[in-house]
């Protein structure tokens, strides 16, 4: 055939650049992705069902996330304090053994630290209170028994246990300021308020470590200030009857049982003093109020980030940001044990020129400090809007209406 004959009988349909507007949805669950690969649900990739081409733009149209993960959890480093022994009260008048040993004990230690570490989970502030008056109290008991065994044995351990072990901390919760209020009838204690939860940003990025100034650790939540030592008070002594007068809380109901005596068991004075402490602050127990969804390719949203110790913040006034750090930013429900449910978010990523193919996505759901949302085994949905430009082939029709007859008027 020759090359210049041209004529073909499949010629070729010319683009008409025109594009059809088409609306695709996505649905995932978490569990949906490889759990062997990606045992975490906060941290996965997953393969559309399809490939998207010509995508204009991809919004966050509903979720449904559990309000079931701890705010107090280990992966939040929440869960631990420490405190010391200071000075102690004198022993009374006639001690017996287990008495002279156990302040022996508490002497042998004093200016060291115990360390208390609360359960992982969600608090109202009175489980708080009971949870940290049994944890103050288990840490020097458990350093009492080793101490007692050391020199006395078994025996006047399972003395010490029988009569209920170490009992001189109280940690009470005041309704009116909403303040945390520690206590020990034996010794003036320390609490350090030492940072406990320095990490990496991102460190598999690289990220140099920064300061923590906000949630630093279980004493930020409890309403103290980052490496303030606070250190008791002693109960003011009343020269009018001889005795140290007792903490109390006036705004209770004085027909209560203790009156509003809450380190002494509703007696208002004392032979020897008793030692407390305020919380500077209020207590927090809501923990995050947000967190994000990192989606590699759609992330549209830029991000400060804390204060990071760098070359740039050294030598400048000037905050640090990221640049499209994350795609959707989540509220969280404070009420545990519940489902939240959006289906209005504004998040979204444009492209122009539209994208010529998505074919895999990769999520992240962390805090603003980086750390993942640890969902445990509850599981989760989401819904994403695909906007996609069809391409549409040029089609010229032409109809060909055949005329009507006329009928002739009747009569």
């Amino acid at each position: 055939m020759s090359r210049f004959n041209t004529n073909t009988s499949h010629p070729i349909i010319p683009n008409a650049q025109q594009y059809m507007f088409e609306q695709k949805y996505v649905t995932f669950h978490s569990e949906d992705r490889d759990v062997v690969k990606y045992p975490s649900s906060s941290d996965f990739e997953i393969e559309l069902p399809q490939d998207y081409c010509n995508v204009q733009s991809v919004k966050l149209v509903s979720w449904t996330f559990p309000s079931n993960y701890n705010t107090f959890s280990a992966s939040q480093y929440n869960i631990s304090m420490q405190f010391s022994f200071v000075e102690l009260n004198p022993l009374p008048a006639s001690p017996t053994a287990l008495e002279t040993a156990i302040y022996n004990g508490l002497s042998a230690n004093l200016n060291n630290s115990y360390t208390v570490v609360i359960s992982e989970g969600f608090y109202n502030p009175i489980s708080i209170a009971f949870e940290l008056t049994n944890r103050m109290n288990e840490a020097v008991t458990n350093y009492l028994k080793g101490y007692l065994f050391s020199v006395g044995g078994q025996s006047l351990v399972q003395e010490f246990v029988n009569g209920g072990g170490y009992t001189g901390f109280v940690v009470s919760y005041n309704f009116v300021n909403s303040k945390l209020w520690f206590g020990n009838t034996d010794a003036r204690f320390l609490i350090p308020n030492l940072e406990q939860n320095v990490f990496l940003r991102h460190a598999s990025l690289g990220k140099f470590q920064y300061p923590v100034y906000s949630n630093w650790g279980l004493n930020a939540y409890l309403g103290f200030n980052k490496c303030e030592p606070v250190v008791a008070l002693e109960s003011p002594y009343d020269s009018n009857v001889g005795m140290y007068t007792s903490p109390r809380f006036n705004h209770m109901d004085p027909d209560r049982g203790d009156a509003g005596y809450w380190l002494t068991n509703g007696v208002a004075y004392n032979t020897t003093p008793v030692y407390y402490l305020e919380a500077p602050c209020k207590i927090n127990i809501m923990g995050e109020a947000y967190f994000y969804m990192d989606v590699d390719l759609l992330n549209n949203m830029d991000e400060f980030v804390p204060y990071e110790l760098n070359a740039f913040t050294t030598h400048t006034n000037e905050s640090c940001g990221v640049v499209n750090s994350t795609f959707a930013k989540i509220p969280i429900c404070s009420a545990p044990l519940s489902q939240d449910y959006e289906n209005d978010m504004p998040s979204y990523k444009l492209f122009n020129p539209p994208a010529e193919r998505i074919k895999k996505l990769k999520f992240r759901l962390r805090y603003h400090n980086g750390l993942l949302v640890d969902f445990g085994k509850y599981n989760y949905s989401f819904t994403l809007q695909f906007d996609l430009f069809r391409p549409q082939n040029q089609k010229k029709y032409q109809m060909y209406i055949p005329e009507t007859m006329a009928y002739p008027p009747l009569g």
